[in-house]
């Protein structure tokens, strides 16, 4: 840090970086005074002296609003974080379930729905009888566009790319807009009707491959870590059909000779458990680890810091007891 910027940073009225956040938010200097109760002069002036704090323009007007500069996108994750934390610290909101009245929208697939809801109603009930969940289907493996955008508070699913990128950047020093914890680990196993043409055959790898296969995808494209694990042994599957549900790939396997790879510990909740035949993948595939991921302005958030807690504890006590067998 040269002289000047530390000079800069110690005379810095931080009232300008609530300013500045809410412009970013708000996109619009009018309406960023209609929520600081400030004049729009006012606003104007802060922005000012904040452009000549930072050396840069920060926004520019474009229509009725105003666009971000790319150095305002770099700043503001950072300078809205940074109020967060001083807000959660030096005022901070209690939680108190038996009395909340709270909202929180999750986003996860089905399979994830079908084993941990059940549980968060029950907890509800008895001990948070005010609060809703609004649970979203996941269609994406990158649900942070999503999390930013306040269409989700909390997203749980497989994220290997995510989970990659924050890393990377963490690693590179960058501020990273989300965090994420480990829910728990599933084992995935090839499931087919139970009079299924292979049913009594060994499941080797080319006898897997030579089958007809199903994909359970978000995004529709038919490819997914098991054709990533096949790949890595110069070998490919035919998927003829994709879906976007995993009770609807159970359902469509039950009437049908086609294969499909689903949770193990998913099946019995289908209530299709007595139709369908599991069986191990014939190669190794990596653990597929289902992760919490959301975005840091809601990481000191009492509300949401009890709802994680109790996803997690829910978790652990669901797949961590022993495996039952079909």
């Amino acid at each position: 840090m040269n002289k000047a910027t530390a000079t800069n940073f110690r005379t810095l009225d931080l009232n300008l970086l609530r300013v500045f956040d809410e412009v970013m938010a708000e996109r619009s200097l009018t309406r960023a005074a209609h929520k600081l109760a400030l004049t729009q002069p006012a606003v104007s002036n802060a922005m000012r002296r904040l452009r000549e704090a930072l050396g840069d323009e920060l926004v520019q007007r474009q229509g009725h609003g105003v666009e971000p500069t790319p150095r305002a996108l770099q700043l503001w994750p950072g300078v809205r974080e940074a109020l967060r934390q001083m807000q959660a610290t030096l005022i901070p909101q209690p939680f108190s379930p038996a009395s909340a009245s709270s909202t929180f929208v999750l986003a996860m697939a089905d399979a994830t729905a079908a084993e941990l809801m059940g549980g968060m109603a029950k907890l509800l009930q008895e001990h948070a009888p005010g609060v809703s969940l609004r649970v979203l289907p996941l269609t994406t493996r990158d649900p942070r566009r999503m999390l930013d955008q306040g269409e989700a508070d909390l997203a749980l699913g497989y994220f290997p790319a995510v989970l990659t990128d924050l890393t990377a950047r963490e690693q590179a020093g960058e501020v990273v807009a989300f965090a994420h914890q480990r829910m728990y680990a599933g084992e995935y196993v090839c499931v087919m009707r139970k009079d299924h043409p292979l049913a009594h055959a060994p499941m080797t790898l080319d006898t897997y491959c030579q089958a007809q296969h199903l994909l359970v995808s978000f995004s529709g494209r038919p490819y997914g870590f098991v054709d990533e694990a096949l790949a890595s042994h110069g070998r490919q599957r035919r998927i003829v059909m994709t879906v976007n549900q995993f009770f609807t790939a159970g359902r469509v396997v039950t009437n049908s000779d086609l294969l499909t790879v689903l949770p193990r510990h998913f099946v019995p909740t289908t209530g299709m458990a007595n139709e369908l035949l599991l069986k191990d993948l014939p190669l190794d595939v990596p653990p597929v680890h289902v992760e919490a991921v959301w975005h840091v302005r809601h990481h000191h958030d009492q509300g949401h810091v009890w709802l994680r807690e109790q996803l997690l504890k829910l978790s652990q006590r669901v797949f961590d007891t022993p495996r039952q067998s079909f």
